[in-house]
């Protein structure tokens, strides 16, 4: 069979590739055999969008295929399933080590002589991504996709769905353990947001388990992207796939099989190039490797949108209720918790205080030194009140005014408190509080205890500006 003229009769760019097989069934050399013009062109010519790309830009007939891409344990299966196995095999995907997209599809061909089996390459390359090619996916992949996209968009509660949609990934992959870790680079910190077990043994919280046995864990996340090498994954089928794997990363190879895992699948969850986070599957079904890489390689592309669109949604409400100054909550905030009270949607528990507070003095440190020093003033008054009420809500009413809205606290405990803020009038370079609470040990009229907090503030206003008048307002 003349393996040339196979390779010429295909109009995209074709290569026909070999697949040694030995006599326990693993396999050794793939190689390049062959390519059609467009094929050798993507090597060879510079216009090409992967000429710069390749590792050798010289085509030499019957090369290892590690000659032009960095070796890939992801690739190597899928030629040794087509060529050795006769599967056919199909996938529109984005390797990190690439700028593009990459369409290939992998045909068995009848050309085997001996232990050597052939198949013909063909891929298209596209600058973008192009969502029908995305969605062009075996009927079961797309099911199981699809199922996953309508369960995350649906939820109203993300978290118990994030659960089950990991429970779902860990049937697929009939794995013991599989575990959705995500990522902050910025802060070198990891949590974990869902796992599922096989096992009642098995479901132990896997964070606990990585911060009582790693100093510290993220030192192994961020070998993770290395020891993909470029890949969209990292796939460890076997004894073999595993000493690739201590090869690349021999600290994190050890410490799987101190627990005696023999395969894995990691993922990562990628939003516009960012790593977000990792899904991985510990011990899972071998034999059902080319479906779990499918569905795995677009659910993750919809996990990962998912999850920056709720952390985006999180940041606004942050954003929404939080004032930017002090880090306290803002008028927004406050004024939703009252009407949840009023309302009936937030029962306030019986022993309760309402506590206003205003900074004496500030106008005038404004005009003195200007809102920047007003500002510092503000944001340790802030921090003051944190520290002295940090089991309630702060929230900055306005302006230099604040409301503490205590709960569960005795009422001598709120006047040890309080007079731990008064403390601080030793003068009038210092911070100075004016006081009024409301305090109530059964069911609260939370705009009458707002209404006497208020009046009570401004007495204690009155008096501090008789003691020094030099600070009244002018």
């Amino acid at each position: 069979m003349n393996l040339q003229q196979i390779a010429d009769s295909f109009v995209p760019m074709t290569c026909i590739m070999s697949v040694q097989v030995f006599d326990d069934g693993s396999y050794g050399n793939i190689r390049i055999v062959c390519g059609n013009k467009p094929y050798v062109d993507s090597i060879e010519n510079p216009d090409n969008i992967a000429f710069s790309v390749m590792l050798k830009n010289k085509f030499i007939p019957d090369s290892p295929y590690e000659r032009y891409i960095p070796k890939d344990l992801n690739f190597e299966d899928a030629c040794y399933r087509c060529a050795v196995m006769k599967k056919p095999f199909h996938t529109y995907i984005h390797p990190k080590r690439y700028d593009f997209w990459v369409d290939m599809y992998m045909m068995p061909l009848t050309a085997d002589e001996g232990n050597t089996y052939y198949l013909a390459y063909s891929q298209e390359l596209t600058s973008d991504a192009i969502s029908s090619r995305m969605s062009n996916l075996d009927a079961a992949v797309t099911s199981a996709v699809i199922e996953t996209c309508i369960k995350l968009r649906g939820t109203k509660d993300f978290k118990n769905t994030m659960d089950e949609v990991i429970s779902d990934i860990r049937s697929l992959c009939e794995a013991d353990k599989v575990c959705l870790i995500l990522t902050d680079a910025q802060k070198r910190s990891f949590s974990v947001l869902s796992e599922a077990a096989s096992t009642p043994e098995g479901n132990y919280p896997v964070e606990d388990y990585l911060r009582a046995n790693y100093e510290d864990f993220y030192d192994i996340i961020e070998t993770w992207e290395d020891t993909i090498a470029g890949s969209t994954c990292l796939i460890i089928q076997n004894e073999k796939d595993m000493s690739v794997l201590n090869e690349r990363n021999p600290v994190w190879c050890e410490s799987l099989k101190l627990v005696n895992v023999k395969t894995i699948v990691l993922f990562p969850l990628k939003n516009d190039d960012e790593t977000i986070g990792y899904i991985w599957a510990l011990n899972f079904a071998t034999e059902k490797t080319t479906q779990i890489r499918a569905t795995l390689e677009s659910s993750s592309f919809f996990i990962a949108s998912e999850i920056v669109n709720r952390q985006l949604m999180d940041k606004l409400r942050k954003i929404s209720s939080f004032d930017i100054l002090t880090g306290v909550k803002n008028r927004n905030a406050m004024n939703q918790r009252i009407d949840d009270i009023i309302d009936g949607k937030d029962n306030l528990p019986e022993k309760t205080a309402v506590i206003f507070v205003d900074l004496n003095g500030l106008k005038q440190i404004n005009d003195n030194g200007g809102h920047a020093t007003g500002d510092r003033l503000l944001k340790l008054s802030a921090d003051i009140l944190k520290n002295t009420f940090a089991d309630s809500d702060i929230y900055r009413a306005g302006g230099d005014e604040f409301m503490v809205l205590a709960a569960n606290i005795s009422e001598k405990e709120l006047e040890e408190r309080l007079e731990s803020l008064r403390l601080y009038r030793t003068g009038s370079e210092e911070v100075s509080f004016a006081l009024g609470y409301c305090y109530s040990e059964g069911e609260i009229d939370i705009r009458q205890a707002m209404s006497v907090a208020d009046k009570r503030m401004y007495a204690d206003k009155q008096l501090f500006y008789e003691k020094y008048p030099e600070r009244r307002r002018k």
